[in-house]
Order: C-alpha cells, then sequence, then structure tokens
C-alpha cells in the first residue's frame, strides 16, 4: 500500500514538472518572438560592412524565416535531445554557460539561504519571546522595512558602506582580478561571496522572522505554555520546550519555499555586485537579445524553482503525519 502511494505521489509530481515546462515553454516562445529586437542585428553586433545578402544567410541559417509554429517544433525537437542551442554573446552551447554560470550562482543562493535562514529564524525567536516589548517592537518595523526595500538599493548601500568607505569587501567579481583561476584561494573566494550574500540574504529574512514569530507568539499564548509559567518555568526554558519544536517546522517549510526569491533576487544581486552568475548570464541574455540563452535560463530557472517548491512539500510531509495524509487524500 505504500508503494502505490509513492508512485502514485511520483506520478502527480512528474505530471505537474512536465506541464510546467510545457507551459512555460510556449509562453517563453511567444514572447520572445514577438520582441521587436532584431536577432540578426544582435548577433552581427557592430561589425561594420555586413551585407544584406551575409543577414539573410544568418536569419536562414538560425530560421529565422519559418514561421513561428515551425520553428517551436524545431526548438522542442532540439531540446528534447538535449541541444539549447548556441549563445550569442558567448558563442558556445547553452548548457556549457548555464552549467558554469550555475555552480557560481549555487554557492551564493546556499550562502544567502543560510544566512536568511539563521537570521530570520532568530530574529524571529527574539520577536516572539518579547512579544509586545521594545525588542519585539523594533525588530518588527525592521522586518517590515526590509520587506519593502528592493534588493539592489541594499547592494549599492552595501557597497558604499562596507566596499567604498570601510574597505572591507571587495566592489564586486567572484575572484580577485588578474589572478589566475587555479591561484585563487578558498578565503579569497569566500572574502567575495559574502556581501553579495548578505544582500541576497535580506530579500528573504524577513519574512522568515515574521512567520517565526507569529507561530511562537501562537505557542506562547497556549494553555500549556501559560500553565508552565504559571509553574515557575523560566523563559528561555518554555522555548527550549515547547517553543522551538513547535515553529522549527513552518520555519524551515517557509526557508524551502524562498528558493525562487533568492533565484530571482540573484540576478540583480549578481548585476549589482558584477558577479558572474547565473543571473548576471539572464540579465546578459536579455539586454543582448541572446534568445537561445535567455531560454534556457529561463527553463533552468522552472526547474530549479520547481525542485525547491517540491522538496519543501516531501520535507514537510515526512515531519508531519497531518500534512502527509492531507497530501495522500487531496485527490
Amino acid at each position: 500500500m505504500n508503494s502505490k502511494r509513492i508512485v502514485k505521489s511520483t506520478g502527480r509530481y512528474a505530471i505537474r514538472f512536465v506541464t510546467l515546462l510545457i507551459a512555460i515553454s510556449i509562453i517563453s516562445f511567444i514572447l520572445v518572438s514577438l520582441s521587436p529586437v532584431d536577432p540578426v542585428q544582435q548577433y552581427v553586433g557592430a561589425v561594420p560592412n555586413v551585407s544584406e545578402e551575409q543577414r539573410e544567410k544568418i536569419a536562414e541559417y538560425w530560421g529565422l524565416n519559418d514561421p513561428p509554429a515551425e520553428r517551436f517544433a524545431i526548438w522542442a525537437k532540439s531540446l528534447l535531445h538535449g541541444d539549447f542551442g548556441t549563445s550569442l554573446i558567448y558563442r558556445r552551447p547553452v548548457l556549457d554557460i548555464i552549467g558554469e554560470k550555475f555552480a557560481a550562482s549555487l554557492a551564493l543562493m546556499l550562502t544567502a539561504w543560510v544566512f536568511s535562514g539563521i537570521l530570520g529564524f532568530t530574529i524571529g525567536c527574539i520577536m516572539g519571546v518579547y512579544n509586545g516589548k521594545w525588542p519585539d517592537r523594533i525588530l518588527k518595523k525592521v522586518c517590515l522595512t526590509m520587506c519593502a526595500i528592493p534588493t539592489f538599493w541594499i547592494g549599492i548601500v552595501f557597497l558604499m558602506v562596507f566596499s567604498v568607505k570601510l574597505g572591507w569587501f571587495p566592489m564586486g567579481m567572484s575572484v580577485p582580478k588578474g589572478v589566475p583561476a587555479d591561484q585563487v584561494t578558498l578565503l579569497q573566494r569566500i572574502h567575495h561571496l559574502v556581501l553579495p550574500a548578505l544582500t541576497l540574504s535580506f530579500l528573504s529574512f524577513a519574512n522568515v522572522a515574521l512567520h517565526t514569530r507569529e507561530k511562537l507568539v501562537d505557542v506562547l499564548e497556549s494553555d500549556y505554555v501559560l500553565f508552565a509559567k504559571a509553574s515557575g518555568e523560566s523563559r528561555f526554558s518554555i522555548w527550549k520546550r515547547h517553543g522551538l519544536r513547535n515553529i522549527l517546522l513552518p520555519a524551515v517549510t517557509m526557508q524551502f519555499g524562498s528558493f525562487s526569491e533568492l533565484f530571482g533576487g540573484s540576478v540583480l544581486a549578481e548585476t549589482v555586485f558584477s558577479y558572474p552568475g547565473l543571473g548576471a548570464a539572464a540579465s546578459a541574455a536579455g539586454m543582448g537579445s541572446d534568445i537561445p540563452l535567455l531560454l534556457g535560463i529561463t527553463l533552468f530557472s522552472a526547474v530549479f524553482v520547481f525542485v525547491g517548491n517540491m522538496l519543501a512539500n516531501i520535507i514537510y510531509g515526512i515531519a508531519d503525519p497531518q500534512i502527509r495524509e492531507g497530501y495522500e487524500h487531496e485527490e
């Protein structure tokens, strides 16, 4: 019986995954096709003396003269064979660019993910324990303010303060300028990673903190906690014995659900800090009308976000039997 539920759940996720990719592929291709930018001109760039005949050959080579439906069918067939095309900017296969850039972005997003989780959970616990008192009021205003501040603005402020004025961190890039890749040390990479990761972590830590606060307040106002207070149990003991076990699971689920925010925010953070990751590549592809790279990154980001949300659901279902039963009876 258990194996049947596993097969059923796996099939449901597979159907959702395939449907998502098909929908995103169609929508992305339509939007790119409606773009007023001439891809031939973007490919040629500033090269002079390109005749109309040469432009026509380039357009014919890329299949730009074919009907949109035919071009989509050819592109989709290539995707099924693992061919995402060639980047117009980098002049390399799209999958090679995505693999190279994602390695840098993954380090950035994982570091920011850990920062935001620890910072958000800690602040949320402080606000919940001191509910209604001055630490709660001050931190709550800070979190609400951070929810409204754009990521790029935080990055610019961090650059001005910590890089320009204090000189604690480099201005950008993932490695020191002029140093060969094989000579870059781990400490140098971490030094370049801290500031953009901290900037990116500010995108989601406030949501985790506010969510954790609300859950902790509900727990601390319950009858069994009031009885513990009446019995003389300390505030820290109450938080450790009763609060922590009840708020940790929602916080973890909230944290896994922030994958999409981190992926979207990485585009702005990497642009501000000139960090050579997937977000910067997506920004460059959009500005330069690199259609193959832009479509490839779009599909890859959809897969990344879907996997993050799926992991959140799986972890929540494993940890909480009631949630798991709800998933099993949702159909």
